[in-house]
């Protein structure tokens, strides 16, 4: 359940920088999505690109940042491209309040992809198992997220992944994009 999304305690020290690596959602979807969880009312909606977590909010020494790159470049370089189907809507309720569109192909690419990140300088356990998912409405009533669930359960898309992305987050609690890495393999 981990997302982008959820709150950093205590903030990066100066020498420190809170990074996150997704699978990006393309356009039209993206935008879809994003305008969906702002009508849905939340917060986060704009702070947050449209994403499937690899790893989450981690903040990492600004000394190591070029280490961290080499690791990315290396770890996509071995990933191969991969179809990604997202469809209708699910909750983490009452565990978490989160309604997501689901990974309804392609969750083993996700899989694959969050492991090999999550080596060598990017080493973490996670507070919850890995489940990817686009998150659409957070910390909203029960109101707003049976509406959220009501609302994209029609959802559908299917996309080809061949990249992953580190975001950074910013002093405003903005999630930029900082760079991209291209999957090296040939396509599934």
């Amino acid at each position: 359940m981990p997302t982008m999304g959820l709150p950093i305690t205590g903030g990066p020290a100066a020498d420190e920088l809170t990074i996150g690596v997704a699978l990006q959602i393309p356009q039209p979807w993206a935008g879809l999505l994003q305008r969906r969880r702002e009508e849905f009312g939340d917060p986060q909606a704009r702070a947050i690109p449209t994403h499937v977590t690899l790893l989450p909010p981690t903040a990492v020494p600004l000394l190591q940042v070029g280490q961290i790159q080499a690791h990315l470049a290396a770890v996509a370089a071995a990933l191969t491209p991969f179809e990604l189907r997202l469809e209708g809507t699910d909750t983490f309720r009452p565990v978490s309040p989160v309604v997501f569109v689901r990974v309804a192909q392609g969750g083993e690419g996700c899989d694959a992809a969050q492991r090999a990140v999550r080596t060598g300088p990017l080493q973490r356990d996670l507070t919850f198992p890995f489940h990817p998912h686009v998150t659409v409405a957070h910390h909203l009533d029960d109101a707003a997220l049976d509406g959220a669930m009501a609302v994209l359960a029609d959802f559908s898309a299917s996309f080809v992944v061949d990249a992953f992305v580190m975001y950074e987050h910013g002093a405003d609690g903005v999630w930029r994009p900082r760079e991209r890495f291209d999957f090296g393999g040939p396509a599934a």
